[in-house]
């Protein structure tokens, strides 16, 4: 998809279609009115006749009139004062899902309704709008099939309008909001792709791919290697499958780097290829989505190579522990003890809290190669979808300061989050007779104490992000499809480029 910016009125910029957005209270007397008086008032009669709505990913197409543009469609941004960056960003998204199925190959949004209202005004809104249509465009539905008939048109060109703007500034803009919108669909794919098509080997094969693509580094630890090593938590999880475990480590940047606010980062991601549950067996109620439980793997996977295209060289590690969670003769059991990457015994009481043994001992191998700043993702608990919904990602983090860097970089991200207290005090129900800790303990507070687990394998400044609600969404939105949601890839790329020199 080319990225054209139109410095030009937007009755004067020809495309397939042009995309109108409609804050709340619209104001007609202006340029708005002027492409609606173009396009024959349709505009403003579907607003009349409840066709079209000004609430946010509302939608309306309406013939062009005298426009350049011989088709407008019309989407809802909602009120002026609350327009955030989520919301443009939905915009763009919302108005390429629309055209499912439609001929569109140029594809025109004007953005100055947009960008009077956002703070960083038209610099901002082309970044996510592009980043926008290309995460719009992505459908899982066409994985496995040849051919989609509703399937997001595949825009040949994108023009993005903005009168009287600095087309080099808003060019780049865009560009960089693409090249994320592009990360994120990596992501997405490779979290709906299936258990029998994407294994630990698999999962492995394809950051080698992205590593040799983007000029990254990586290396695969295998089980013999992580037995020699001691990642027994890591080990036992994988223990249970014919499909043994990886455990993927890329690398941008020198060994011994640190990025221009002296960091490492290392983003780490849970990397469960199938969870079945192990000896504690889920339920068969929806068992078919937990191929989705590598969702962090692939983000953290995808996040480092959009990095590498945005800002190569950048120091930086993306750690995906790889395993599939099965019962077999050689599974973890409830009640056996095993020792830890850091030297702390772990009682597995529960084989389906396997996410935080894996990133256990990951963080603790991301620390021994240098990281001095953490972040994990992970479709950890199903508590905090319970809790939050599928709209918020539940975060823990220590040190607040560490917290706030995240944060801020999910604002820039347009990612909700919200932080979840470590409570020491609940430390003491995760107590075992046998070994250091239990890796589940009673109900009440669980949420909790699977950050005060994690916890335990970290010594610098880390952050854990349960996307156990927002990884994936179970029915389509206006502004995505079903399936894997990329949640959380442009926030950690965000967080790295803080540090891009």
């Amino acid at each position: 998809m080319r990225i054209r910016i139109a410095t030009d009125q937007p009755w004067d910029v020809a495309a397939d279609v042009l995309v109108v957005p409609l804050l709340a209270d619209p104001d007609w007397s202006g340029a708005l009115g002027e492409v609606d008086r173009r396009a024959a008032g349709r505009i403003q009669a579907e607003l009349a006749f409840g066709e079209l709505q000004t609430k946010r990913y509302a939608t309306a197409l309406v013939p062009g009139g005298e426009l350049r543009s011989p088709r407008v469609l019309a989407v809802g941004a909602g009120d002026a004062e609350a327009l955030d960056r989520e919301t443009v960003l939905h915009v763009g998204q919302s108005a390429e899902r629309r055209l499912g199925g439609r001929p569109v190959r140029t594809l025109a949004v004007w953005l100055d309704p947009l960008a009077g209202a956002l703070d960083g005004g038209a610099t901002a809104a082309a970044e996510l709008v592009a980043r926008g249509v290309e995460e719009g465009s992505f459908e899982p539905a066409a994985i496995y099939r040849d051919a989609v008939e509703d399937a997001p048109p595949a825009l040949e060109e994108l023009v993005l309008v903005a009168v009287g703007g600095d087309a080099a500034g808003l060019a780049a803009a865009a560009e960089r909001g693409r090249i994320i919108g592009e990360g994120a669909n990596v992501a997405r794919r490779l979290a709906n792709r299936s258990a029998n098509d994407v294994s630990p080997q698999v999962l492995a094969d394809e950051a080698r791919a992205l590593a040799e693509a983007h000029g990254l580094s990586i290396d695969v630890v295998e089980p013999e290697r992580a037995r020699e090593l001691g990642m027994g938590m890591f080990l036992a999880v994988g223990q249970g499958s014919a499909n043994p475990p990886r455990m993927i480590v890329l690398r941008s940047g020198p060994e011994g780097g640190t990025d221009a606010q002296g960091r490492l980062l290392a983003m780490v991601g849970k990397g469960v290829c199938f969870d079945s549950g192990g000896i504690s067996l889920k339920g068969a109620d929806r068992m078919e989505e937990m191929k989705m439980d590598k969702t962090g793997a692939c983000t953290v996977i995808a996040a480092i190579a959009t990095v590498a295209r945005l800002a190569p060289g950048t120091p930086l590690l993306a750690v995906a522990p790889a395993v599939e969670n099965m019962p077999g003769p050689h599974s973890a059991r409830p009640g056996d003890v095993v020792r830890a990457l850091n030297g702390k015994t772990v009682d597995i009481i529960n084989t389906d809290a396997e996410g935080r043994l894996i990133l256990g001992d990951a963080l603790t191998y991301a620390e021994r190669l240098g990281a001095t700043h953490l972040v994990d993702v992970a479709t950890l608990t199903g508590i905090v979808a319970r809790s939050l919904g599928e709209l918020v990602t539940g975060a823990f983090a220590t040190p607040q300061s560490w917290y706030a860097d995240i944060d801020a970089a999910g604002a820039r991200a347009g990612e909700r989050f919200w932080q979840i207290p470590l409570v020491d005090d609940y430390l003491a129900d995760m107590k075992s007779w046998y070994a250091d800790l239990t890796n589940s303990g009673s109900s009440e507070g669980s949420l909790v104490k699977s950050g005060l687990f994690i916890r335990e394998f970290t010594t610098r400044p880390w952050a854990h992000l349960d996307i156990g609600g927002t990884a994936y969404f179970r029915k389509a939105r206006p502004w995505a499809a079903r399936g894997a949601s990329g949640v959380t890839h442009a926030t950690l790329v965000e967080l790295a480029l803080g540090g891009a020199r």
